[in-house]
């Protein structure tokens, strides 16, 4: 069994209890304007220039076979309608300024990397969590991820923005330890302004987990222009509120840190123009959700 993965970052400690190893699995089937890992939504690979980072040694033009790569007038152009994402140039590239971060792996292959910091999951209550993109697209690579790991006796997490159907998630309870679910907006016309989708299924599948056994916890990303409101957080905290099991809840103020991998894809940043919630104002919003009996809490 493989599936793709474009990332696996070690070390992590925002993405559940502990220190943790975090897969990041390739495909996400939501268009948020401000999403930090662009370079995840499309199933397969994507090659990603940084010009800040190439040396115009022209490594890549002789090995291009599309001629999608050039050097005209001392400048690199990276001609997007010819690439066919062979990896030639990225493998020619020393530089580091052309890259390609998804690859097929396997269960095992992403095994031994999870492996590698066992004794920090087991000094800290760490473990390991599935994130994207949206890994539950790639349900059966990640049941089969998630079994290993239980196997391994590591706590897992999976990180959704639950947009799938039920019973690809169902599927994955008995092996997960904790859930961790992107909930964006509770109005409907609104999230599919700012996410590109309904967020209908979400909403139920959110409620379903919070009837389970499964631990959960949700996240809620603090968009201006989108939900960053009293009117709209209000609406999410009162939804929480009236869930089965009432979840803790991560408020994540919106950042600037994804919009350079835009430009290194050759698209626009939908989000260039957005400034951060003030310290205030996340303190207004989180006083929102406190005021409901919720356990919640600013990411930092």
């Amino acid at each position: 069994m493989d599936g793709w993965v474009f990332d696996i970052q070690r070390f992590s400690i925002h993405d559940g209890p502990g220190i943790r190893t975090t897969v990041f699995l390739q495909g996400c089937n939501l268009r948020c304007s401000w999403c930090h890992n662009p370079e995840s939504q499309a199933v397969g690979p994507s090659v990603q220039f940084f010009p800040d980072k190439c040396i115009i040694c022209a490594r890549c033009v002789e090995t291009c076979p599309q001629g999608a790569q050039l050097v005209a007038q001392g400048q690199r152009i990276y001609v997007r309608d010819r690439c066919q994402t062979c990896g030639a140039c990225v493998d020619a590239c020393y530089a580091g300024g052309l890259i390609i971060k998804a690859k097929q792996m396997t269960v095992a292959e992403v095994m031994v990397e999870v492996e590698k910091d066992r004794p920090y999951y087991e000094d800290s209550g760490g473990g390991v969590t599935f994130s994207g993109g949206e890994p539950a697209l790639q349900d059966e690579f990640l049941l089969h991820l998630l079994r290993e790991s239980k196997q391994r006796g590591f706590h897992t997490a999976v990180d959704t923005a639950c947009h799938v159907p039920w019973e690809a998630l169902a599927a994955l309870l008995p092996h997960t330890d904790l859930f961790l679910v992107d909930v964006k907006a509770f109005d409907e016309a609104t999230h599919r302004a700012g996410a590109g989708v309904s967020n209908r299924r979400i909403l139920e599948n959110v409620r379903l987990l919070a009837a389970s056994s499964v631990a959960l916890c949700i996240r809620i990303p603090v968009i201006p222009g989108f939900n960053a409101n009293a009117a709209e957080l209000g609406k999410i905290a009162d939804f929480l509120a009236g869930l089965k099991r009432t979840p803790p809840v991560e408020l994540l103020p919106f950042h600037h840190l994804g919009g350079g991998k835009y430009e290194s894809l050759g698209r626009e940043y939908p989000s260039r123009a957005l400034q951060p919630p003030s310290d205030e104002a996340m303190a207004g919003f989180l006083q929102l959700f406190l005021e409901r009996g919720l356990d919640a809490t600013r990411a930092t």
